[in-house]
């Protein structure tokens, strides 16, 4: 198998689709092309781990550089790909050096939504979404220091629960009546934001940001309902797909870059992996872009696929993960914020879970330290099941009884 392939992008899709590749038996040239410094690395530690100094920097990375070296892949590193000639198959580096490519996957991830009000861009403002994001931000969590974390999603509650078991005071700003509103049922986001309260955090709900003051360096927040005084702010809104490239090059895009079932683009030979791609997944049965581990190494393995002859469809339970203090939060699933939701087992005992339905069918299961709830819900997602409620309920019922017979 031969044809030259280049990857923009240099994130855990991009990664995926380079092992998966030379796993399959693809012999031609890969160039793979990051705007970072260092070769493609894990960031859900960034938060977590690294953040509190737990996981040395070279652990991050999710194969070392002599890998690459050893399969013939050239990495580009400190360097990203400005534009797309698709009709002569070139893809230009900011350096001016055009590669010629038989396949190119873009892999580009995804950008930071950035804080819109006076003061966003005072130094002491931290964003996290890359290494040197969590480097610099490093030195802001020291004991006692006044943290205002300015969002209530995954990254926001991470960085609370690192930020105050390094001992800083934490204050949080949540925007919407409830943190993680967006991706979990308000029974567990609830009893998240109790747990939060409990290590110390002050969480805000409906607390809408006006400004960032400070002479010379923030020095608080303002908010409609009065100001937060402040030694840093980290701002964790969201993040937005990285798909400039796909609208300047003319590929269709729409909340990410447009994919069918097997990664390709309106273009053939042009394919869209991780963050910045909306695919169909064949069993949701609807284009979805999501922004995961799973969904992204899902997406290598899929490209991988279309280049070496044997297209697969993408066809995954989506599933998340989150560590906050010693509560491992794992979802399987998309739920919509009208689904049903039946809970198992007690949140009062620290271990739970909440299943949710949409029109009977099981859409989601998020399970608070409950792994065996989680790969039960994953199955049955998987089955497109539409289990009793009370069974669901029902902690004498073991979930295996719920599943198929093999």
């Amino acid at each position: 198998m031969s044809g030259s392939v280049v990857i923009a992008g240099g994130g855990q899709a991009a990664a995926q689709l380079v092992v998966s590749l030379r796993q399959g038996g693809h012999e031609g040239p890969i160039t793979l092309v990051s705007e970072e410094d260092m070769a493609p690395y894990q960031r859900p530690p960034l938060s977590k781990q690294y953040l509190a100094g737990k996981l040395e920097r070279q652990r991050l990375l999710l194969r070392k550089a002599e890998y690459f070296e050893s399969k013939g892949v050239e990495l580009r590193l400190g360097r990203r790909v400005v534009g797309i000639d698709r009709q002569g198959k070139r893809a230009t580096l900011d350096s001016g050096e055009a590669l010629r490519y038989d396949w190119l996957a873009l892999a580009t991830g995804s950008r930071l939504r950035r804080l819109g009000v006076a003061g966003a861009d005072l130094p002491g403002v931290h964003y996290l979404h890359s290494l040197a994001n969590a480097d610099r931000l490093r030195e802001a969590l020291r004991p006692k220091r006044r943290i205002v974390i300015v969002g209530g999603g995954y990254i926001g509650l991470e960085v609370a629960a690192t930020a105050r078991e390094l001992g800083a005071d934490v204050t949080m700003l949540e925007a919407l009546p409830r943190v993680m509103s967006r991706v979990v049922s308000a029974q567990v986001a609830d009893w998240l934001t109790e747990k939060h309260r409990e290590s110390g955090v002050r969480i805000r709900t409906q607390a809408k940001v006006s400004a960032l003051i400070g002479n010379g360096r923030v020095e608080g927040v303002e908010t409609d309902g009065g100001s937060v005084e402040a030694d840093a702010v980290v701002v964790g809104i969201g993040v937005l797909p990285a798909s400039s490239l796909a609208r300047e090059c003319g590929l269709k895009e729409d909340d990410g870059i447009c994919a069918d079932e097997h990664c390709r683009t309106s273009d053939e030979s042009v394919l869209a992996a991780g963050d910045c791609a909306r695919a169909v997944n064949t069993l949701l049965g609807t284009a979805i872009r999501l922004e995961s581990v799973q969904n992204a190494v899902d997406h290598g393995q899929v490209a991988a696929s279309v280049i070496l002859g044997s297209p697969k469809a993408y066809s995954s339970t989506p599933w998340f993960w989150s560590d906050q203090y010693r509560i491992k939060l794992q979802i399987a699933g998309v739920a919509a914020p009208n689904d049903e939701t039946v809970l198992r087992g007690d949140p009062g005992a620290g271990a739970f879970a909440a299943f949710r339905l949409r029109r009977g069918r099981l859409s989601a299961v998020e399970a608070v330290s409950s792994p065996r709830e989680f790969m039960a819900g994953k199955k049955m997602i998987a089955a497109q099941l539409a289990p009793d409620p009370a069974l669901l309920a029902d902690t004498s019922v073991p979930l295996k009884d719920l599943l198929p017979a093999r």
